[in-house]
């Protein structure tokens, strides 16, 4: 499985376009969002201001490209050629073909978050403790998960015609209405109340909530939880579906 993990690695690393809109594209986003805000202007209802709000956003947003887009698409294709059948007919373990995947795409989202994280320190003077640096880094990454989970259960859903909008669709549907894009605040009550449902919506608050010196909402947690174990249960059943139709 070691061998799958870096030969997945080094076709992430050698794909330029999956390294710009994984890792470059988020940076690049937040100076256009936040970069004529004022420092000193807060988003209403947080606390916090707008670079620093936008930070969590565009940082928590890399870390989707990376492993919801780097997942899906790849392992579409890859059961439409046959490598994955190919790869059956080996020792590895159906469950090391899917761990190979994610953890390959989590290492991409590390640099993602890393360079959103200095262009916010370096251009908007973004201040934050040590202990919330960490702990921020370390909510993103974890929570992305969660969503590379997702991933696996698209490249096992859709076909290697179909992945490629039904991806883009999940994954700016998720982006916008969970308010990686912008604050919440400016929804309608009624988009607002549905966006606090998605795990977009919670991961961002995560972040937030290490900004803001607080323990993160229970329902943020909770929605976070549960949708990782729908999604990680639906790429299983899917995969094992996969499996039987072989």
């Amino acid at each position: 499985m070691n061998t799958l993990i870096r030969l997945e690695l080094t076709r992430a690393l050698r794909n330029r376009k999956f390294l710009f809109f994984s890792v470059i594209y988020p940076s690049v986003l937040f100076l256009l969002i936040a970069g004529n805000a004022d420092s000193s202007t807060k988003v209403p209802g947080t606390g916090l201001t707008v670079p620093t709000y936008m930070m969590v956003s565009m940082a928590s947003f890399g870390a989707l490209t990376a492993v919801l887009m780097g997942n899906s698409e790849r392992i579409a294709k890859e059961r439409e050629g046959g490598w994955v059948r190919q790869l059956r007919l080996t020792t590895l373990p159906g469950r090391g073909y899917v761990l190979a995947k994610t953890a390959s795409a989590a290492v991409v989202s590390l640099p993602s978050i890393a360079i959103v994280f200095a262009v916010a320190a370096a251009v908007k003077d973004v201040t934050l403790d040590a202990w919330q640096w960490l702990a921020l880094t370390g909510a993103i990454w974890a929570g992305s998960f969660v969503f590379a989970a997702l991933g696996v259960a698209i490249g096992y859903l859709a076909s290697g015609d179909a992945v490629r909008p039904i991806t883009m669709i999940t994954y700016f549907g998720l982006s916008m209405l969970g308010g990686l894009w912008m604050p919440t605040t400016s929804f309608p009550d009624w988009l607002q109340d549905i966006a606090k449902w998605l795990p977009t919506h919670a991961y961002a608050a995560l972040g937030r909530a290490i900004e803001q010196s607080r323990a993160p909402h229970v329902q943020d947690l909770a929605v976070l939880v549960v949708s990782f174990v729908l999604f990680a249960g639906g790429a299983a059943w899917l995969y094992r579906k996969d499996t039987l139709k072989a």
